[in-house]
C-alpha cells in the first residue's frame, strides 16, 4: 500500500505519523520504505537515528524530490508498503504523491488556522482524483489538547464532517509529550520502556484504520 502523510500548513505532526506507521508496519513484518520528500528531512534524521542505535526492525529510509510519482510507481513491487511524509506546503512532491497514492491522511490541529487550510487542500485533491480516481483521503485531528475538558477537537470535527472530497478519521491522536520522546530517539511511541498506554492506543487505533481497514 502507498500512504501518504501531507498536508498544506507545517506543525501538524506529518512526521510523527510518518514515522510511528513505518515502525509498527514493520514491527508486523512489512518491507517498508519510508519516503521523505520534506527538505526539513525530519523522517531522515529520525531513520539515522534509529541506525545509529541499532533499533531492530531496520527501516529504510530514502529522501525523493520533485515528481516523486514515477520513482514511487517503480519502488512499489520492492516493498509491501511506501510511506511517503511530503512537506508542510503546497509542493510538486505533495502533488505529484497524490497521483499515486492509496490512501493519504492530512494531519490539522483542531484550530481555526489549521481548518482554514482545508479548502485549497479539497481542491488540490479533486484534481488528483482525475487521474487517480481511486485516491481515498482523510483528514486527522493530530496534536489535540489531552485535557478532557478543552472542546476544541470537538468543535473542529464538526467544521471538518462538511468538506467534500475530504472524509474525517474516526482516530483522534492528542499532543502527548510521548510522541517527542519517540521520535528524539528513533522510536515509535509502541517501543518505548515503559511506554505511554494513551498514546500507543491513539496511534494504535489510526494505524489498524490505515492499513487494517478497507
Amino acid at each position: 500500500m502507498i500512504v501518504l502523510i501531507g498536508a498544506e500548513k507545517g506543525g501538524t505532526g506529518k512526521t510523527t505519523l510518518a514515522t510511528n506507521f513505518a515502525a509498527m508496519r514493520a514491527q508486523e513484518g512489512h518491507e517498508v520504505l519510508l519516503l521523505d520528500t520534506d527538505s526539513q528531512g525530519s523522517a531522515t534524521y529520525w531513520s539515522r537515528i534509529r541506525d545509529d542505535k541499532g533499533i531492530k526492525p531496520a527501516i529504510y529510509c530514502a529522501q525523493k524530490f520533485g515528481r516523486v510519482d514515477q520513482e514511487v510507481s517503480k519502488l512499489a513491487g520492492k516493498f509491501d508498503d511506501i510511506i511517503i511524509d511530503a512537506g508542510g506546503r503546497d509542493s510538486e512532491e505533495l502533488r505529484s504523491s497524490m497521483l499515486v497514492a492509496h490512501k493519504a491522511y492530512v494531519p490539522v490541529q483542531p484550530s481555526q488556522f489549521d481548518v482554514w487550510t482545508l479548502s485549497p487542500m479539497a481542491q488540490m485533491v479533486s484534481k488528483a482524483k482525475i487521474l487517480n480516481p481511486d485516491l481515498k483521503v482523510y483528514i486527522i485531528l493530530n496534536r489535540a489538547s489531552p485535557n478532557p475538558s478543552v472542546s476544541e477537537a470537538a468543535e473542529a470535527q464538526e467544521i471538518l464532517a462538511d468538506l467534500e472530497e475530504l472524509e474525517l478519521s474516526k482516530a483522534l491522536v492528542r499532543d502527548r509529550i510521548a510522541f517527542r520522546k519517540a521520535a528524539r530517539d528513533g522510536l515509535s511511541v509502541s517501543e518505548m520502556t515503559p511506554p505511554d498506554p494513551k498514546a500507543v492506543a491513539e496511534i494504535t487505533e489510526l494505524y489498524k484504520e490505515v492499513f487494517h481497514a478497507g
